[in-house]
């Protein structure tokens, strides 16, 4: 433990660890004075020792830092031991040069890591932002009392018994997305007593993620998702073994990581992720089970296993990128996607305890307006498709973000469907504002955002309504076109500047106006506002909502 030192000296050193954590937590740059600029590497973050995590918890501050060396995923720790005042520091060598990189500082209760002796347990998941080969679980051939007892009551269901508990205990799971789905079935799946859960996720927590993602909590924001996942499982149940990838999933990684787990389950929220997911579980022969959830509806579907189709099968060819919304365009009930979840735990561990499951050639939808569940019945596994037909053209993972013409990403897409002229900027778009420039502000969100949210000027056509070329909304537009027009006392083209949430759904009305325009519609000049409302929010006027 560290030398006593005098209290000022003390005092000034929390006051500036304190300093430093607040800030990290909200995302911003300290200011480091100069007892403390060994921990700054201004290219890749912090340099920090797991002497800082005993010097937190040496004055009960209750905070945890996890430390990492870049590119190994492993934990750092620092110099020996010694004097306070001389063990702070991190001496620069080959090793450290580059990082140590700090990943996580997370806040938690120390008593509720006491151990029995009264010492602290600071260990935490371990946080991997690369893929290593695991060692092969370790096949118990019984239970212990311990495990009797925990898991009793579904020990004592006739279809599971202790040889179904056996089964999940030696049986590893890979979860893709610690999001929505990925909480509530990563939660269950531990709860179960699963052997190994991988949990995989690029993201980190955000606040718009808590109405639904119940594993992560207000006090791990900018924590990565899974880590804060790992974490709040540990404490449910510190006997399965939790696995941290803080990556994206990428053709060259997927076949070596997806090949050391027995199961997949599919929790991601976009086409290119899904269809690199099915393709890397074909070439390794892992079953997949897939689910979703957008606004008020959910679908569940068991791939690859025992013949049943997989994912190409149904759907050889991707939608259109244009025609693809997520979560965060469409929004969603946070219930929703933990109804699915759940339903993807079932069938895991289903699969796992050796039950197997019902959803190899079926497909649940679920319609949470009308509380209703269908099966659909699926097409038998095509002997055409090109990655599990009969000569399959698909023997190497390919580039799906080109394949499906969109992002591997869950966050909100970015189409670029107009060119650098046809669009302005939020602060051009002030300029024009406080030059009282005359023009027409056109929003296009339907009708529950701008409720939410709008500028007091703009007039409101839902993006639907330009496409189908409704009368009434085409009447109004035109009549605001002509009051325009005899205020500036011009025939030339009239400014018309569009609007949406994030400026996608602004580009696909610009289309339609320009179309319109000296037709349907007087002669304008349509342009859209180049990232939407957020942007406004961002950029110009920090006190407008974010949604």
């Amino acid at each position: 433990m560290f030398a006593a030192v005098d209290t000022k000296h003390q005092d000034l050193l929390i006051q500036n660890l304190e300093n430093i954590l607040n800030k990290i937590k909200q995302n911003k740059t300290p200011l480091i004075n100069e007892s403390f600029q060994q921990f700054l590497n201004t290219k890749n973050g912090y340099l920090v020792s797991s002497l800082v995590s005993e010097f937190l918890e040496f004055f009960s501050l209750g905070f945890t830092l996890a430390v990492f060396q870049p590119g190994t995923g492993t934990q750092v720790h620092g110099p020996d031991r010694g004097n306070l005042a001389q063990d702070l520091g991190i001496v620069e060598n080959e090793n450290t040069r580059d990082g140590p990189l700090l990943l996580e500082v997370m806040k938690r209760c120390q008593n509720s890591n006491s151990r029995e002796d009264g010492s602290s347990d600071s260990s935490l998941p371990v946080l991997h932002n690369l893929v290593t080969e695991l060692p092969l679980l370790e096949a118990k051939t019984s239970l212990s009392n311990e495990a009797i007892l925990r898991y009793s009551r579904q020990l004592v269901l006739p279809e599971l018994g202790v040889k179904g508990q056996l089964n999940l205990s030696k049986s590893s799971v890979l979860i893709v997305g610690c999001g929505g789905l990925g909480c509530p079935l990563a939660q269950y799946l531990a709860a179960a007593g699963i052997g190994r859960l991988g949990l995989l996720d690029y993201d980190v927590v955000e606040i718009n993620n808590l109405h639904r993602q119940v594993l992560h909590g207000e006090n791990r924001q900018g924590i990565p998702k899974s880590l804060s996942a790992a974490t709040a499982l540990k404490q449910l149940n510190s006997g399965v073994e939790y696995i941290c990838y803080n990556l994206i999933l990428t053709p060259k990684i997927a076949l070596e990581l997806i090949q050391q787990y027995d199961i997949i389950a599919d929790c991601s929220d976009n086409v290119p992720t899904r269809y690199l997911v099915n393709d890397a579980c074909v070439l390794t022969g892992k079953p997949l089970v897939s689910a979703s959830a957008l606004r008020m509806e959910g679908q569940l579907t068991v791939y690859n296993y025992h013949g049943s189709p997989c994912y190409r099968c149904l759907f050889p060819v991707p939608p259109p990128a244009e025609t693809v919304t997520n979560c965060s365009d469409g929004g969603v009930l946070g219930v929703v996607p933990g109804i699915m979840g759940c339903l993807q735990a079932l069938e895991v561990l289903k699969i796992a305890s050796g039950l197997g499951t019902s959803f190899g050639q079926f497909m649940l939808m679920f319609d949470a307006l009308e509380g209703r569940f269908r099966n659909i019945r699926l097409r038998p596994k095509n002997q055409n498709c090109a990655v599990c037909g009969a000569n399959p053209t698909i023997r190497v993972l390919q580039d799906y973000e080109a394949f499906c013409g969109s992002s591997a990403s869950d966050k909100c897409r970015t189409l670029h469907l107009l060119s650098k002229e046809e669009r302005i900027s939020a602060q051009e778009y002030k300029k024009i504002l406080d030059e009282q420039v005359p023009h027409l502000l056109v929003d296009v969100r339907p009708p529950v955002e701008v409720d939410i949210c709008h500028l007091p000027h703009s007039i409101y056509i839902t993006l639907d309504k330009l496409e189908r070329k409704n009368l009434d909304c085409l009447n109004h537009l035109n009549r605001k076109l002509l009051e325009g027009k005899q205020i500036t006392d011009e025939e030339m083209s009239f400014p018309v500047y569009v609007i949406c949430k994030l400026g996608n759904d602004s580009q696909k009305a610009v289309k339609i106006l320009q179309e319109l325009s000296g037709k349907e519609l007087g002669v304008l000049l349509a342009k859209d506002i180049t990232g939407g409302l957020m942007a406004w929010s961002n950029k110009v006027d920090p006190t407008f909502p974010q949604y």
